[in-house]
């Protein structure tokens, strides 16, 4: 095992040996449903690494509900559990939603008397219609795109075990926020928070969103390996989702397709690789652990940190 000031670095290898349960607790067909468009996880990859990812979050966890139960016996107060919350950091495309959407599914399998949930901070991302307003449509994704009180009061709200907790919906079919339609919580046990931004340090704000997490995860790659993806999945979304009339990218789906290819490598050289540089990369060392990938997210090592 390698070591850095702050991290236990450790290779593929080392790491699938502390695998002691050995058996994926889903099926492939379950994973291929969990799987993002491109992202190449395999069933050997939720034995060797996910499993093991499963056993630290389990230390962890134990460990929180220990602390809750001795902090609440000082206060002299009636023992009750707060939110566990795990927040995934990482690029656009680099595959943090089935890291997500995997975890969610194998922890709600190894707590059976848990309520495991997850949300994406694309939900507090300014609506289209207040982006143009503020000339800043062109910076969407930028730490200034969301709503950063509207997100740290509703994770407080959800830390603070208030019974239902609303958060906007996204979609990304439409590229915006959809209005009317409201994505509810209510008191889960564990919070999966997933976005670019979770990491990121505010703006204004004395509260960062990682205040509110017990333990965060960075999903990491180089951006030349993470471009290909974007544009893989690019192409993968012309011949498909793009194709469906009232879709944000349905007319680049109609068109030439090296022009919408031209407009995918410019929002990725002045929109993502610029925001991964500035905001997104510089927050993986406050990451509890990073997930390092090379060519077909292939995860190569970990870093789990020390303290």
């Amino acid at each position: 095992m390698k070591e850095s000031a702050t991290f236990h670095i450790i290779e593929r290898e080392e790491w699938k040996k502390l695998n002691s349960e050995g058996i994926a607790p889903l099926s492939s067909k379950e994973l291929d449903e969990l799987k993002g468009l491109n992202d190449q996880i395999s069933i050997t990859d939720v034995e060797e690494i996910y499993i093991p990812i499963v056993h630290v979050l389990d230390v962890y966890l134990k460990n929180y509900e220990q602390l809750q139960v001795k902090k609440n016996k000082f206060l002299k107060n009636e023992t009750s559990q707060n939110t566990y919350i795990i927040g995934i950091a990482g690029s656009v495309a680099v595959g943090k939603s089935t890291t997500a959407r995997l975890l969610q599914t194998m922890l709600s399998r190894v707590y059976k008397d848990k309520s495991v949930e997850m949300i994406t901070t694309d939900g507090f991302l300014y609506p289209n219609k207040i982006l143009q307003k503020k000339g800043i449509m062109n910076r969407k994704g930028f730490p200034e795109s969301y709503d950063m009180n509207r997100l740290i009061a509703f994770l407080g709200d959800v830390k603070n075990g208030k019974p239902a907790v609303v958060s906007p919906v996204y979609s990304h079919e439409y590229y915006d926020i959809i209005q009317g339609e409201e994505h509810v919580l209510k008191q889960p046990d564990i919070l999966i928070v997933e976005g670019i931004n979770v990491l990121q340090l505010p703006a204004n704000q004395q509260i960062y969103i990682s205040d509110f997490f017990d333990f965060s995860i960075f999903v990491d790659a180089e951006a030349k390996l993470i471009e290909k993806w974007y544009l893989e999945r690019f192409g993968l979304l012309l011949g498909t989702a793009f194709k469906e009339p009232g879709n944000y990218y349905y007319s680049y789906a109609q068109g030439n397709r090296e022009d919408a290819f031209e407009m995918a490598r410019g929002v990725w050289e002045n929109v993502n690789l610029k925001n991964l540089k500035e905001y997104i990369s510089p927050t993986k060392n406050r990451a509890e652990l990073i997930i390092h990938k090379t060519e077909n997210h292939y995860i190569d090592q970990l870093l789990l940190k020390k303290y």
